[in-house]
């Protein structure tokens, strides 16, 4: 049956002034291996996505507050900049040599450049994922961080009984940190908002620390009945001297006096590799999985369960599949909903006070 597909599309699009704005861009072509999805809700991911455009030589502070301070300083000479990686909607064609996939089947996309802001998007097909029965399009919106999340628990190798600390409680703090829980970890989190650590022990987080106001290493000591930490993970973006070795102190301690154990850097975070960091295993992670950016494997390719168990694809149904269970409630870390053809006005309105905004979702 002949689909009469869409010429364009609307896109969000992130100005140097810090507006989001609604502009009609010509569709992508749904090449071979590729989806063309109608999509119902998108999640902004701050951390990321919120980073530019830049002014030439100057570093944003990135997510929300980032933002807000493109507001309050514009640069209108900057090229406005399509953006986001996750999203989900409904199939409503496919390319050649898609297998799996039925037109009308409601999915969860990711991808940057992929999965945008837009009301259609045309995304490889290992990006996309059939939505359970019972999970919404918001929530399989979060597919991306989610996945992230858990790649970030994978590259730490936790175990069943381990004492682990995130820092920064952001959605990707606070989704590591429920996946770490679901591995058997006892699980405190860090930050220095007081909402993001009231919303972590609504989450179900073991324990929180305001390290602005209390004494991290000292709570952070008592909450692993002084044995230290076995894990650690840095969950946020820019300088992180300060979170980095104040983890490094609540780690275990080698009889000679050497912190040990593991620490797993999600992103964009920064810091001084110390002689005092030399015994520690760290390690950086910033993708979903295997797979990611690898367009062979994107447009159909496969690894092979025996070589790679668990690549980008099969990250992605599995918390799609915790999220169907109730075991990581996604929904709880949506702040604010906004209809994608009111998202001009009530971004600029909401975005006066960044610390109140955790997960924004477009709704379409």
């Amino acid at each position: 049956m002949s689909i009469a597909l869409p010429k364009s599309r609307k896109v969000v699009a992130l100005y140097g002034d810090g507006t989001f704005r609604i502009k009609e861009r010509d569709l992508p072509e749904l090449e071979s291996g590729s989806i063309l999805v109608e999509v119902k809700a998108s999640l902004v991911s701050p951390g990321s996505e919120l980073k530019g455009p830049l002014k030439p030589g100057v570093k944003s502070a990135g997510g929300w507050r980032g933002l807000r301070e493109m507001q309050l300083d514009p640069d209108l000479s900057l090229e406005a900049k399509p953006f986001g990686y996750a999203n989900a909607g409904v199939i409503v064609a496919l390319g050649d040599g898609v297998k799996g996939f039925e037109l009308g089947e409601r999915v969860a996309c990711i991808g940057a450049g992929y999965a945008q802001h837009s009301d259609y998007s045309v995304v490889p097909q290992n990006l996309v994922v059939t939505l359970p029965e019972n999970v919404s399009f918001e929530q399989g919106a979060y597919g991306m961080l989610l996945t992230t999340a858990l790649q970030a628990v994978r590259r730490g190798t936790p175990t069943i009984g381990e004492y682990a600390a995130v820092a920064g409680l952001g959605m990707v703090g606070l989704l590591t940190s429920r996946i770490l829980q679901l591995s058997g970890c006892f699980v405190m989190g860090w930050d220095t908002v007081d909402a993001r650590l009231e919303l972590a022990k609504d989450f179900g987080i073991d324990g929180t620390v305001n390290v602005l106001k209390e004494d991290s290493t000292e709570l952070t000591r008592e909450f692993t009945n002084d044995r230290g930490l076995d894990l650690s993970v840095i969950a946020l973006g820019g300088d992180a001297e300060k979170p980095a070795h104040g983890l490094e102190k609540c780690m275990k301690i080698s009889p000679d006096g050497h912190p040990m154990g593991t620490m797993v850097v999600v992103g964009g975070a920064e810091f001084p590799f110390t002689r005092s960091l030399t015994n520690m295993d760290i390690r950086r992670s910033s993708r979903t999985g295997p797979g990611y950016h690898d367009s062979e494997w994107e447009r159909g390719g496969s690894y092979g369960d025996v070589f790679v168990r668990w690549d980008t694809k099969k990250n992605l149904e599995l918390c799609l599949r915790l999220v169907s269970e109730g075991r990581i409630p996604v929904e709880k870390l949506t702040t604010h909903r906004v209809s994608f053809n009111e998202i001009e006005a009530k971004v600029l309105k909401i975005t006066r006070d960044p610390d109140s905004i955790l997960g924004m979702v477009f709704e379409m």
